[in-house]
């Protein structure tokens, strides 16, 4: 049993860099161009959970950044110049509206969804970044605490398997009392109540 639990390990290990080796240009690009913007930001999304050493498969590169600090038209020109670029024609005005410019690092074919942090609890994320060297690249990324809470109120099967494996690896450094809080404040503010308590069960069911 514990031979096929390091067989599996080191598996997991292996599809891990894989998908880091992948995703490394894009990032890369991201990174340099955000550096360039002098605009703050951080990984987030399932590169965020790899690098935080919990295993899982995805194809794409999520990001946040903080809303205000340069106008939109100025963000997408210094990303074009590392080769992002809009997925759809109308990405500006998509991004006004729902907050994320979709978009394509050209050179691999590799979507970067970038998020505009507004809320208290972004800014707060983004600003408590971890600097993380991944494949040679010094990344801003999200605490594992906070990827808990980005994950909680996205709440797709996905999040919720990363939540659980987040919280299963991290249980010892998360205050729990104010994911919940900052959790509270968003099921309000959705209008989803359940929420809290759907979280609460799978923390019970981790004994956190």
């Amino acid at each position: 049993m514990g031979q096929d639990a390091s067989a599996a390990r080191m598996e997991n290990r292996k599809q891990d860099g894989s998908v880091i080796r992948r995703l490394s240009a894009p990032l890369r690009a991201l990174v340099e161009a955000l550096a360039e913007l002098h605009a703050p930001g951080m990984l987030i999304g399932g590169l965020a959970v790899i690098v935080h050493g919990v295993s899982r498969a995805t194809r794409d590169v999520g990001a946040t950044l903080l809303g205000g600090e340069r106008r939109l038209e100025d963000i997408l020109v210094g990303l074009g110049r590392h080769g992002i670029v809009p997925r759809i024609s109308d990405a500006l005005e998509f991004a006004a509206q729902h907050q994320v410019l979709l978009l394509r690092h050209q050179p691999s074919g590799i979507d970067v969804d970038i998020t505009i942090a507004w809320l208290p609890f972004e800014i707060e994320a983004v600003r408590a970044a971890q600097i993380v060297a991944v494949d040679d690249v010094n990344v801003p990324v999200v605490r594992p605490e906070d990827l808990v809470i980005y994950k909680t109120v996205a709440w797709r099967p996905q999040d919720q398997q990363d939540v659980e494996r987040l919280q299963g690896a991290y249980w010892a450094t998360i205050d729990l009392g104010r994911v919940r809080r900052v959790v509270a404040e968003f099921a309000e503010a959705l209008d989803q109540p359940e929420r809290l308590a759907e979280f609460d069960r799978l923390a019970d069911r981790l004994g956190v």
